[in-house]
């Protein structure tokens, strides 16, 4: 991945934002801007380069992960080499993501004497846009999803509980390949699939229970996101009627996806054939998300956001009805957005799997 070119896009923004240099501190903005993997570091960007820091537990793997910056190790607060580093760079002024940074530690870096500027999602806009090796590692992420899906779908049996199905899936995505699990993972049976995101408790699957999923995995530090219901003997009349709404109104906003849409349209084109059947209350959250180096990013697909959807960007389509004390359907895909709609990627099917 071209590390320079992604800080070179976020170095022509200092002009605008009226500082020197940038601080990042989100780790998943740190990885995106310079491939760093760890659990602590720092990045002073300047047009001409910058600084990398971090702790002494990471000298060598930022030498193997951040080789083309100028790296500091340091005990402690990362403030006295970020404060060194700036008087080293004749820095100024530093923009920070005020989402990243605590007020305790803007008191530290505010004492240094350097003038502070506060910025938005800088880096999470510039994030929006996969390039091609990230669009590769959410394809893997999403192909090891689908494999644990079927897999662990032809393993459901009466008296499984929804912590062993959470368990066996999350087990099975790493034996396929995944570093992790992207989420605490969902499995929900019967009347409790009526929570949007219901954690799994000792409930045990019987006839006629539907079961939700919402999982995914981790590949490169990429996220899956997807959600599937399926019916394990024949469910109640209700929601198998819901179940069909909720197909076609996800149907329909996958068809709404494409580059310079507005994300609430999407949201929109979900929403309206849902209320249309009488089921508007019952769809509680917004349509969907970006998905990258976090499981939620921008953009956000949701009511009152008319911002263009960007071509590049991958996102969640996943509305959802729950009917308190029966249960819930949800359907959803990562979508890439591309010039011409979208391009679903998970390949499990969304009929309804009676088993």
């Amino acid at each position: 991945m071209d590390h320079a070119a992604r800080r070179n896009r976020l170095s022509l923004r200092l002009s605008d934002v009226g500082a020197d240099a940038f601080l990042v501190t989100r780790l998943p903005n740190v990885r995106y801007l310079c491939g760093f993997t760890g659990s602590n570091g720092q990045l002073l960007l300047t047009p001409g380069g910058g600084v990398f820091l971090t702790d002494g537990r990471y000298v060598e793997q930022s030498r193997r992960e951040v080789p083309d910056l100028r790296r500091e190790a340091y005990s402690g607060e990362f403030v006295p080499p970020f404060a060194q580093a700036c008087q080293d760079l004749g820095v100024a002024s530093v923009a920070f993501e005020s989402a990243g940074v605590t007020y305790g530690t803007y008191a530290q870096l505010t004492a240094t004497g350097v003038a502070l500027v506060p910025t938005g999602e800088e880096v999470e806009r510039l994030r929006r846009v996969k390039d091609p090796e990230e669009l590769d590692a959410l394809a893997a992420a999403q192909g090891i999803a689908d494999q644990a899906f079927d897999i662990q779908v032809a393993k459901l049996v009466e008296g499984v509980t929804e912590r062993q199905v959470a368990l066996d899936l999350d087990v099975g995505m790493r034996g396929l390949g995944a570093e992790g699990s992207a989420f605490d993972t969902i499995v929900a049976f019967g009347e409790n699939s009526a929570e949007p995101h219901h954690r799994p408790t000792d409930r045990v699957l019987a006839r006629g229970d539907v079961v939700k999923i919402d999982f995914g995995c981790v590949v490169d530090g990429y996220h899956s996101d997807m959600t599937r219901t399926v019916a394990f003997g024949a469910p109640p009349d209700q929601l198998r009627e819901v179940y069909e709404i909720v197909r076609q109104a996800q149907a329909a906003g996958v068809a709404a996806v494409r580059a310079g849409v507005p994300c609430a349209a999407v949201d929109r084109a979900t929403r309206d054939p849902i209320i249309g059947a009488g089921f508007g209350e019952q769809y509680r959250h917004p349509v969907g998300h970006g998905v990258g180096l976090e499981i939620h990013e921008q953009p956000w697909l949701r009511q009152g956001n008319d911002e263009p959807l960007p071509e590049g960007a991958v996102v969640t389509v996943e509305p959802g009805v729950y009917l308190e004390g029966i249960g819930g359907v949800r359907i959803e895909d990562m979508v890439a957005v591309e010039r011409g709609g979208g391009r679903v990627l998970p390949l499990t099917p969304k009929e309804l799997m009676v088993l």
